[in-house]
C-alpha cells in the first residue's frame, strides 16, 4: 500500500469533511438544537444512511473487490463490460427505490419517530412538525438513486488506482448542498424558519447530482464509456450481489445503529437529535480524513494480493493499513475527548446556538471518542473479509452488534433514565466489540497478521498521545477557562495554537520512540519537498 497514495486521498477527504462542517457550523447558527433542527436530521437519516453505506460501504467495497480481480483475470474491456451492467441495474433499481420512499413517506417518519412517547422527557409531534418532516423526506429520497451510481463510479476509479477525484466528489456534494440549499432555503423563507429547511432538502439532491457529475472526466480518462446493458444473468453481477447482501448488513452496523440512536433520542428530549449529529459530524473528521482514506487504497491491494489465496502480501497491507490508521487516528481520537468544549465552542457557539448547546454536544463527542479508533479500523478491517470472500463474519458480527445497540439504548434510555450522551456510548461500544471480533476471526483464517506489532506499535503510539493529552488538558486549562466570555479571534488563536502545539510534540514523541509510521510519512514529505 502506498503512503503517498494515503496522503492524497487524506488531503482530498480531509476538504470534503471540513467543507461538511461549515454545513454543520451553518445550520448551528441559523436554527441551533431547535426541533425544526431535529426535524431535517431525521428526515435526512435515511438518505444519508444509504449515502453512507453506498458511497464508502457495502457497494464500493463489493464493487472494487470483483472488479479488481475482473481486470486481472480478464482484462480490462471486460471489467468495462461488467460496470455498464452494473451501472444499468443500479439505476433502474435505485430509482425504483426512490419512487417506493416517496410513496411511503408517511410510515417511514411515523417509525422514524416511534420511540418519541416515552423516555427521560417524553416528546409528542405536532402536525405542523410531522408534515414538514415527511416533506423533507420527499424531496431527499431520490438522493439514494444519485449517490448509489456514484459509488459504482468511485469503485471504478479505485479499481484503476485513482484516487484523488473520488475523494474529492463528497466536495461537491458538500458544496452544491450548502449553497444551492442556502439560495433556495432563503427564497423560501428569508427569516430562516422551518420552511427554509425544505429549500436546504433540495440542496441536498444538488449535492447529489454534482458528486456523480464530476467524477465524468476522471472516468473517461481511464477509457470508460456508458453504454446500457441489462444482461444483468452473469457472473460478475452475481459476485456483487453476492458480495454486497452480507456487506450490507456488515458495513452498515454503524450508521443503522446511529439512525437507531436518532429514534431513541426523540425520547430523550427536544435537542438532542441535533446534539448528537453535530457531534457525529466531528467524529467523522477523523474517520473520514483517515480511516476511509487507508481503506480506500487497501482494499484494491488487498483484493489483488489474495487472487493466489491468502499470503504475506495480504497479511502485510492490512497490517499496514491497521497501523497506519492508530498512528494517524489515536491523537486525534484523543484530541477530540480531551478539547471537546473548546472544539464545539469553536466551531458551533454562536447565533442560535448557546452554551447549554455546547456542553450538551461536548458531552456526546466525548461518549464517540471512547470508540472512535475501533470505528477508524473497522474501515480498514471489514473490507478484508472481502477480498479473501469471507463476507459472512462481518455479516455476523454486524447483527451481534446490532442487538447490543437495541439493548443498550433500551436500558440506558428507558431504564437507567440517562441522556443523550448514553447512546453516543452505545455507538462507542458496538464499534469496539465488533473490531474484537472481526480481529479474532480474521486471525484464524490468516494465522498471525502482525498482532505482536500491532500491539507494539500501539503502546508507542499510545505512549505519545498519552503526552499530547497532557499538553492539551493543561493548555485548556490555562487559556480556555472561559469559553463564553472570549472573543471569537482570542479562541480561535487559543485553540488553533493549542492543537499546533500538541500536534507537534506528538509527533517529536512518535521519532523519539521510533514509531515506523511516521518515518514514512517524514520520508515521503522530504521527497516531496525535494521536487
Amino acid at each position: 500500500m502506498s503512503v503517498k497514495a494515503t496522503w492524497k486521498v487524506s488531503a482530498a477527504v480531509m476538504l470534503s469533511r471540513v467543507l461538511g462542517l461549515i454545513r454543520e457550523v451553518l445550520f448551528a447558527g441559523l436554527f441551533g438544537g431547535s426541533r425544526w433542527m431535529d426535524c431535517f436530521y431525521l428526515a435526512f437519516k435515511v438518505p444519508n444512511l444509504l449515502r453512507d453505506l453506498f458511497a464508502e460501504g457495502a457497494l464500493s467495497q463489493a464493487f472494487v473487490t470483483t472488479f479488481s480481480k475482473k481486470v486481472k483475470a480478464d482484462g480490462v474491456e471486460s471489467a468495462w463490460v461488467l460496470a455498464n451492467r452494473m451501472m444499468t441495474l443500479a439505476a433502474v433499481f435505485m430509482s425504483v427505490v426512490a419512487l417506493v420512499g416517496i410513496a411511503v413517506a408517511p410510515w417511514i417518519v411515523d417509525l422514524l419517530t416511534a420511540f418519541s412517547r416515552s423516555g427521560k422527557t417524553p416528546r409528542v409531534y405536532n402536525a405542523e412538525e410531522i408534515s414538514l418532516t415527511i416533506e423533507m423526506v420527499r424531496v431527499m429520497y431520490p438522493f439514494i438513486a444519485l449517490v448509489s451510481l456514484s459509488a459504482l463510479v468511485m469503485g471504478m476509479l479505485n479499481a484503476r488506482d485513482v484516487f484523488g477525484m473520488p475523494a474529492l466528489a463528497s466536495c461537491f456534494f458538500n458544496i452544491g448542498s450548502m449553497t444551492g440549499g442556502a439560495l433556495i432555503g432563503y427564497w423560501m423563507d428569508p427569516e430562516w424558519g422551518p420552511r427554509s429547511l425544505v429549500g436546504f432538502s433540495w440542496g441536498v439532491l444538488i449535492g447529489g447530482m454534482a458528486q456523480l457529475v464530476c467524477q465524468f472526466p476522471a472516468l473517461l480518462a481511464v477509457g470508460y464509456r456508458f453504454k446500457a446493458n441489462f444482461n444483468w444473468n452473469d457472473s460478475g453481477v452475481k459476485k456483487i450481489l453476492q458480495l454486497m447482501i452480507p456487506a450490507v448488513i456488515a458495513a452498515s452496523v454503524t450508521q443503522v445503529n446511529v439512525l437507531v440512536n436518532a429514534m431513541f433520542a426523540y425520547g430523550v428530549g427536544e435537542g438532542a437529535v441535533s446534539w448528537l449529529s453535530y457531534a457525529f459530524r466531528l467524529m467523522q473528521l477523523p474517520i473520514g480524513v483517515f480511516g476511509v482514506a487507508v481503506a480506500t487504497v487497501t482494499l484494491p491491494a488487498m483484493s489483488r494480493a489474495a487472487i493466489n489465496g491468502i499470503g504475506k502480501d495480504f497479511t502485510s497491507t492490512l497490517l499496514k493499513g491497521l497501523k497506519l490508521v492508530m498512528f494517524l487516528v489515536f491523537p486525534a481520537t484523543v484530541g477530540l475527548v480531551v478539547m471537546a468544549q473548546p472544539i464545539v465552542s469553536l466551531l458551533y457557539e454562536r447565533g442560535k446556538f448557546d452554551e447549554l448547546d455546547r456542553l450538551a454536544t461536548a458531552g456526546a463527542l466525548q461518549a464517540y471518542g471512547c470508540g472512535l479508533l475501533f470505528y477508524a479500523g473497522l474501515k480498514v478491517l471489514q473490507p478484508a473479509f472481502y477480498a479473501i470472500e469471507k463476507r459472512w463474519f462481518p455479516m455476523v458480527a454486524s447483527l451481534m452488534a446490532l442487538v447490543v445497540n437495541l439493548v443498550c439504548n433500551y436500558t440506558f434510555v428507558f431504564v437507567f433514565k440517562w441522556g443523550h450522551e448514553s447512546l453516543a456510548l452505545t455507538t462507542s461500544i458496538v464499534a469496539s466489540l465488533n473490531f474484537i471480533f472481526l480481529y479474532a476471526a480474521m486471525m484464524k483464517y490468516a494465522g498471525d497478521i502482525g498482532t505482536g506489532r500491532l500491539l507494539i506499535a500501539f503502546l508507542k503510539i499510545g505512549s505519545a498521545t498519552a503526552v499530547m493529552a497532557a499538553v492539551c488538558y493543561y493548555g485548556s486549562q490555562m487559556f480556555l477557562s472561559d469559553l463564553s466570555g472570549m472573543l471569537f479571534w482570542k479562541k480561535a488563536l487559543a485553540v488553533l495554537g493549542l492543537i499546533g502545539v500538541a500536534g507537534s510534540v506528538y509527533l517529536m514523541a512518535t521519532l523519539m520512540l521510533k514509531v515506523e509510521e511516521i518515518r514514512d510519512v517524514v520520508g515521503m514529505l522530504k521527497k516531496r519537498l525535494g521536487k
